[in-house]
């Protein structure tokens, strides 16, 4: 029962979300078991809905692994937004200025281009964090905004489709990229592309890392305990701004699978970060802690509430309540997981003192033969 209780907290916090949306659908005058039927049926009713769940994961998938390993440094990242714009921007410039490249090198390079741009974002906050004690959590939401600054300056000057200035339309966009830097579908028909597969990979990849590699120890070993951390000779702060910069790094490679495995195949918003981010940089924050801030937990985690967010689409649909019910409902989903974490934690706490309890009566009592 202790085992599987930290691993229900998630699920009982989702399905009771689930229940205060019902309610709400309810006195809204719809039927709530005909708008769960059709999220389901939205989520995995057909391949095609399956294809669709996958993709919504892939971003949620690297962005919560990212913030899997800032938390094992005890950092928060609050920047995914940001962290997603510029690996896309940094791509989308590769691609830009090398479009004759084969698909065989241009993938790769996209990739790292994404992850190189990610990173630079998220290791301003790591030395800002490490070495002059700036709150990462204001610094990283602080460069959010400045990314979508950025992204909008770009995208309606220097990067702007030509054919957007000749028409007068002027929309955000970039024109069509390089098609030797699409992303291969995997399920002819939809939109599951390798971007899926690049993140699993690298979920196993961040898993291997913190738990089976040296410079993992140290990242872990900071966040558990800083103070010993370097009395035993771990550089803590080059650890914080590490941990940042690899957990922006997979945000930005976030970046580059929304770029190139769309179906436009080229950077476009509507002037927000959501308009290109669909909020994931956010979204990836609920997955990683839905998947217990575990990088192969996180892999689950991230299906499931791609789904949540597939399948509320066809429950506004179906149902026809406004559109804002859907984002309360998300957002109820972000409530309850957060709170479950908080009793999680509690409820290992518990455990800790019973047995650290148990122990102490367990001991032999001393005998003085005085």
């Amino acid at each position: 029962m202790r085992r599987w209780a930290g691993a229900v907290f998630p699920v009982a916090a989702v399905v009771a979300a689930l229940l205060v949306g019902g309610v709400t659908l309810a006195l809204l005058g719809a039927d709530p078991l005909e708008g769960f039927r059709a999220m389901i049926e939205g989520a995995f009713g057909s391949g095609r809905a399956l294809a669709d769940t996958t993709s919504k994961a892939v971003p949620l998938l690297l962005v919560g692994v990212g913030i899997t390993i800032a938390f094992r440094a005890n950092v928060i990242n609050i920047g995914g937004e940001g962290q997603i714009i510029l690996g896309a921007l940094f791509a989308t410039i590769f691609a830009l200025a090398v479009p004759d490249l084969p698909a065989g090198l241009m993938i790769p390079a996209l990739l790292i281009a994404g992850f190189v741009g990610g990173a630079i974002w998220g290791a301003i906050p790591g030395a800002l964090k490490a070495y002059f004690n700036v709150n990462e959590i204001l610094s990283t939401i602080m460069l959010n905004i400045v990314a979508v600054q950025l992204m909008n300056y770009l995208l309606r000057g220097p990067l702007i489709d030509p054919a957007e200035i000749e028409a007068g339309t002027r929309i955000p966009q970039t024109m069509r990229l390089a098609p030797s830097g699409d992303l291969p579908v995997l399920l002819e028909g939809t939109r599951l592309n390798l971007g899926a597969v690049i993140a699993v990979l690298f979920a196993i990849a961040a898993y291997v890392f913190l738990w089976r590699t040296t410079a993992g120890f140290r990242i872990r070993a900071v966040g558990l305990n800083p103070h010993a951390s370097r009395y035993a000779g771990i550089k803590v702060k080059r650890s914080i701004v590490a941990a940042l910069t690899l957990s922006g790094a997979l945000c930005g490679l976030a970046g580059v699978i929304l770029v190139f495995g769309s179906e436009s195949h080229r950077f476009v918003t509507d002037g927000s970060s959501t308009g290109f981010t669909g909020n994931a940089g956010f979204n990836g924050i609920v997955a990683a802690l839905f998947g217990g801030l575990h990088p192969i937990g996180t892999i689950p985690a991230s299906f499931l509430f791609g789904a949540l967010l597939v399948g509320a689409n066809k429950l506004q649909r179906v149902v026809q309540v406004p559109a804002a019910l859907v984002v309360a409902l998300n957002g109820l989903v972000v409530v309850f997981v957060v709170s479950s974490a908080i009793w999680k934690r509690r409820l290992e706490q518990r455990y800790l003192l019973e047995d650290s309890a148990k122990e102490l009566v367990d001991q032999p009592a001393e005998v003085d033969d005085g």
